[in-house]
Parts: structure tokens; sequence; C-alpha cells
């Protein structure tokens, strides 16, 4: 028998794809995308498209193991056929059974709570699924009645979301349709055609009409070399470039001045704070010349409609809030929040607003500790299990994630994971650096295997995702699991014996006007459904914003204009160039560039270690999903590389393809140099592995380090110096 699934991807990306899985006497046979989808229109990126391989790949974790050798062997016992990723020359695990598994969990978490109390349990979850109920719902809901320590999960983002609502309220922008009508398109730290390619179709055909790109990064990505004028900047210096804009478009007079001055507060401040970061200042700071400078302001202040595609590489910095402040505040300075084609685009995810309380249910901790629990931050693991008292840690439940690949300061979190204390259970799809520290792995499902309700964060339709096909072996899906331990633990409560289907209503029913009329019933029956938007007109008319006719849910929708009228959901209700909000909290309330203590202009250049280092996400895994797979290895030449500049090369005696040793203070890895014109002279680039497949180990995480940004304490992964020798083995 054959059927031809609705799916949704749920991998952490902007995308959100519509999926059509084809499944023939229940196997799946084929992934394709679903040609009726607005955005994502019928076509996958290249690692999704090779789905099947994971899906069935011989390294998926099919049933529950344990651990039976020391931490850090990585081979299994007898009761798996197949062999693992880089296995080692013993057996490291043995086959168990559900109950056992469960058991041996639940008798560990009781002892542990019992002598060091439920907050020496730490939760540790991030973008591994980014479906609503398996990324946040059952597991929350556990996790609160054990009255666990909770986890900030903060690693990626928080520091531009936080810099672009404390400007304009939330997580907003234009839509990605929208950018077919822009005229002049600026992609600032975002390499969309590497990890948001369903945008870039929209991109080329407004530049079929007539528009420019412009590329501003570090480094020379797939979407620099595509672009009309690429600008390096030296990075963490966006925030400097974004005044010295400002510094221009403010003494030219090309502001929009009735929308700055209906719509916005604190222009008298910015206009002061911009005389500061006049062209020739902002060239020193960014590397970019002064005469380009003014070029980029000009044409983006008068080429209308201009738009910004900003993504997460500019808040990877010590200053990445104020960096993503100061770049949210271009489009309402120049007011092309009015233009269908205009404003910015960061994350979109603020639209949804599902009624993620009743999903998670907080109030469960009141039943375990009668007050919150304490809170960890993720980007400081290492720290958490090696130096963290009262409680210490000592139970660690991973899921839909991998924290000894992407956590940075790689060895502390090694370090920690090795303790024969520290009691570890991971749930996952496959073995990874992370399980070969864990005392249990349970298997996971794929979203073929279970139904999800899906948002995005790069455009504006929400969708069911409906299971294709019964798991494979034994896997479970995080719901499960954590329904499983519940009923083990005696949790009682009615929430753990909640169904699927009944925690998607749940979630729909929300205040948010814009799910008015959205329902689990429509969205399997429709598979995709744009929020409700008011409507609103635009310069390009609503005549030229037509979806295609067979999209009967987005047919004729007028363009969605966030902020063309204002109405910022800020304290203000306008757009804040100046935060009173910012200023309580001890932090500028204008907006203002502090070079990065990690940067050739702080004084970690002057320690002994005078290169910047960009740790890169690879163009073709999803942090550290897919990087296990052969077929989407290959697509990654340069994961094994250091790119270098030839004057940074020459000055280290170093050619092309030698082996090099790049180290600081906190660790070091070997790499094959690669010295052409990616990157910058005083920058280097490396891409996240996993540490399994190094001969040494390690992987770039190795020199990074646990410092928070200025907002929403995310990671500073592009804040790190370090020094290049030849290696010598």
């Amino acid at each position: 028998m054959k059927r031809v699934v609705h799916a949704a991807c749920p991998h952490d990306c902007p995308d959100a794809c519509g999926v059509l899985i084809t499944i023939e006497d229940g196997r799946a046979t084929k992934i394709q995308g679903d040609p009726e989808h607005p955005v994502t229109r019928g076509f996958l990126c290249a690692k999704v498209a090779k789905y099947l391989d994971r899906v069935y790949s011989p390294d998926r974790v099919l049933c529950p193991m344990r651990r039976v050798k020391p931490k850090g062997a990585t081979s299994l016992r007898e009761g798996r056929a197949r062999t693992p990723v880089a296995p080692s020359n013993e057996s490291a695990f043995e086959r168990i059974s559900w109950d056992e598994a469960l058991d041996e969990i639940t008798h560990r978490l009781r002892r542990i709570v019992a002598e060091y109390g439920p907050e020496s349990i730490l939760p540790y979850s991030y973008g591994g699924t980014l479906g609503t109920l398996n990324s946040a719902s059952m597991d929350r809901r556990f996790f609160h009645r054990l009255g666990a320590s909770q986890l900030e999960r903060s690693i990626c983002s928080t520091a531009g979301e936080e810099g672009l609502k404390s400007v304009i309220g939330i997580k907003l922008g234009t839509e990605p349709e929208q950018f077919a009508h822009s005229r002049y398109i600026i992609a600032w730290g975002s390499n969309i055609h590497g990890n948001n390619v369903h945008l870039w179709p929209f991109i080329e055909e407004a530049r079929h009409k007539g528009a420019k790109l412009v590329v501003i990064d570090p480094y020379r990505t797939r979407t620099a070399k595509l672009a009309d004028w690429y600008l390096p900047i030296n990075p963490g210096t966006d925030a400097a470039l974004a005044l010295g804009l400002m510094h221009i478009i403010i003494n030219e007079s090309l502001f929009d001045a009735d929308y700055v001055s209906r719509y916005t507060i604190g222009f008298e401040e910015l206009k002061a704070r911009a005389q500061q970061y006049p062209p020739e200042v902002v060239a020193h700071w960014t590397g970019i010349s002064a005469d380009d400078i003014r070029k980029l302001a000009r044409e983006y202040a008068t080429e209308r409609p201009s738009v910004i595609r900003v993504n997460y590489g500019i808040q990877r910095s010590e200053g990445g809030g104020m960096a993503m402040r100061a770049v949210t505040m271009l489009p309402c300075l120049t007011g092309s929040w009015k233009d269908a084609g205009g404003g910015l685009q960061l994350s979109l995810s603020g639209s949804y607003g599902l009624n993620k309380e009743a999903l998670e249910m907080p109030e469960l901790m009141q039943k375990a500790l009668g007050r919150p629990a304490r809170t960890i931050n993720m980007v400081q693991l290492g720290s958490a299990l090696n130096s963290l008292t009262a409680p210490p840690i000592q139970a660690l439940f991973v899921y839909s994630s991998n924290p000894a690949a992407i956590c940075p300061n790689h060895n502390e979190v090694v370090r920690g994971l090795k303790r024969p204390d520290l009691f570890t259970v991971v749930h996952e799809q496959f073995f990874t650096d992370t399980t070969d520290y864990t005392d249990i792995v349970l298997p996971a499902t794929t979203f073929f295997e279970h139904k999800e309700l899906q948002t995005a964060y790069g455009h504006y339709y929400l969708q069911v995702s409906d299971q294709a096909m019964d798991p494979v072996g034994e896997c479970r899906s995080n719901v499960e699991l954590f329904r499983s331990l519940a009923e083990r633990m005696g949790f009682e409560d009615k929430c753990f014996r909640e169904t699927v289907d009944s925690m998607i209503d749940r979630a729909l029913a929300s205040p948010n006007p814009r799910l008015k009329g959205i329902t689990r019933d429509r969205l399997e029956r429709e598979h995709f459904i744009r929020l409700n938007f008011e409507s609103a007109k635009s310069r390009v008319g609503t005549d030229a914003f037509v979806r295609p006719a067979e999209q009967s849910s987005a047919k004729n929708a007028d363009p969605f204009l966030p902020f063309a009228d204002g109405n910022f959901p800020t304290p203000s209700g306008k757009a804040e160039f100046y935060s009173e909000t910012l200023k309580r909290q001890g932090l500028d309330p204008v907006v203002a560039f502090t070079p990065p203590n990690e940067s050739r202009h702080g004084s970690g250049s002057k320690a002994g270690f005078p290169l910047e280092l960009l740790a890169r996400k690879p163009d073709n895994h999803l942090n550290s999903s897919f990087a296990n797979l052969p077929s989407v290895r290959a697509m990654e030449p340069l994961i094994r590389d250091l790119e270098m500049h030839p004057t940074d090369a020459e000055a280290r005696g170093v050619r092309d393809g030698d082996r090099v040793r790049a180290f600081n203070l906190r660790g070091e890895i070997v790499l094959k140099a690669r010295v052409d014109g990616s990157v910058r002279p005083g920058v280097v680039a490396a891409r996240l592995d996993w540490a399994r497949f190094s001969p040494g180990g390690g992987n770039i995480n190795a020199l990074t380090s646990e410092k928070l940004t200025d907002l929403g304490n995310a990671a500073t992964f592009y804040s790190v110096c370090v020094e290049v020798e030849l290696f010598r083995a």
C-alpha cells in the first residue's frame, strides 16, 4: 500500500519546510518538498533531501543501552548488530529493555533527590527539534514536577532577540515573500544561501527586477560570493558600522522625519550618540573604508524598499545584544517599515503566541519545591558540572542536544561529563560525542515517527506534521519518554496522561488573535495555515502581492506590515532609540560600540593570541545534527580546515595544506591550513564538528569561552582570540 503523508521539518532552521513523505508497506521510500507551501515551494535543503539516510541509517540507536565500560569508550556490546560511528576496540554498552532502563533511571533519580535534593538534577536540551511538543511540553512538566534545576536555554539566539525586542518590542519582521519586492537587500551576518535557502528565490526574483544584494560578513560565505557587493567586516564590530550608517543618514537628513516623529522615541539622544561615529572612526573599527560606509548609508536610505536580513552571526560576540539593537534601529530611522519589501527580519517567532504555559505547566514546580527552582545557563555547563555546589549537579538528562560537541569551553564540559559520580542519561537518535560519557542511552524518534505542531521563525505559516510511520526499533518520542518516566516516578497528575492531540488543542487555545480560527482539525485538513494579520496597504499595492492561486490559505493575502503605523509593543508604544528598561538594568539606554575583549581591538590580541577566530557552523550541518551521516559529510570538504589569510600564513611559515595547531589558554586543536581569500588578515575560521571525528578527540569549542553576551546571556562563539603555528607531532 502506498500513501503520501504531509509533514514539516522540525530542525533548527528558519524555513520549517512543508514536506511530503511517501510510505510504501510501512516504509518511507521518498521525501520531497510540498510544492503547495507558499514559502518553501516544493524543494528541500541538501541535507533534508537525504533524510532517508538518517531515518534508516545503520547507526541509529534502536534500543535502550547501558554503559558497561568506563566513560569515554564508544562502541557497543552484543544486542546491536550495526557498528556505531567511530567505535573503539572494546564494547562500551549492552542492550537492556525499556523497563530496565526506566527502572534504573527512576531508581537513580530518587536516590539522588533523597541525598542531594531535586535541584541536583539538570535537564539539558535545545534545538535538536523545534517541534512545539517534542521541544517543550511533557519534558518541562516532568522536570517542573520533579523540582529539578531549570535550564536557561540561551546558547543560540537570545542576545539578538533581546536586542531586537529592546527596540521594537517583539520578534516580528518582514515576511519572506516580501523580499521579492525589495530594491535594496542587505544580508548582515546572514548566510542565506547556506542556512536560509528558501528565502533565496525571493531575493533572486527581486534581483531579476533590478534589486541589489549587499552582504556584510567577516567570512566570504556562499551568499557573499553571490552578492552584488560584499563588505568584509572585522568580527564583533557590527554596532560600530550601524552607528556609522546612522551618522550619515541623520547628518545628511536621509531619515524619515515624519515616521521618526510619530513612531519613535529617543531620536535626539541617538543623534547625539551617532556624532561619535563618523565614517573615519568607524573604518578603524570595522575595516570597511569610510567611502564604502558613506556609500552604503546613502544607498540603503534612498533605495526603496530596502530590507535587512540579519541573522544570529552578529550577536555571537561580547557586544552582540547591542549590535542587534543598533541594526534594528535602521529601518525605524528610515521608515522602511512602511513599505512592502522593506523593514528587517531576524526572527518571526514572536507572531505565533501559542499557549506555552499550558504545555509546560511551570506551576507544577510548587508541588516539588514550593518555590521556583534555581536556573543554570546552558552556555556554562562546564563550570556547572565541575564547580557548582549547594547542591552539585549529580544527574544530567540530555535530549535534543549534543553538549559535548556544541558547548563552549569543550575541555571543561568533557571533564565534567567524565565524572564517575555523575549519572547521565541521553535520549538520542545516534551515538554522539555526548553519549561517549553517558550511563544510559535511550532511542529517539525522528520527525517521520511522531506527530507534531510546527511553527517557524522564518515565515508565518503554522503546520501540523503528521506521523508518517511507526517508530523504528524501540524508539520513543520525547513526549512518550517523559510520559513514561512520570508514570514510573509515581506522578499522578492528569497532565502526564494527556494525548498529543489534546496538547496540540491546548497549545492553540491561546488569546493571540493571530491564531483565531486556526484549529487542529483545520491544520490536519489544510496542512499549513498563514497566521491572521490585519490588512495593510503598501506602496506596491495589494495586486502585486498575490500568492499562487492553488494556495488557498494564502490566496490574495495582503502583505503583513507589522509596524507601518507604529504599533510597537514596547513600554512606550514606540520604537525605542532610548530605552528606560535598559537604563534600569544598568545598560546604555541608547547604543554604543565597545570592542570585544577578545578581539584585535581588545586585550585578547595583546596576550599572545593575535588572531580572531570565527568558530563557524558548517553550511550542511545544523549545529551538530547531520554531522555523522556520510552523505552529508561529503558536502563539507573543509570541515577539518583552518582558513587563513595569506598574510597571516606567511608570517607563521604556513603553507596551504600544512597541519597547524590553533591554540589559546583554554585548549588547542590541530587542523589543516587552507590559505585562501575566505577571511581577512587577522582572522582565521574553522567549522564545528563532532569531536569523535578528530584524531585528537576535540573540536573547535576547545577554544571558545563561557563568557556571556551583554544582553540575553548568550554564548560568545565569535569573540575568541588564538595563535596558530605549524604542528609538530
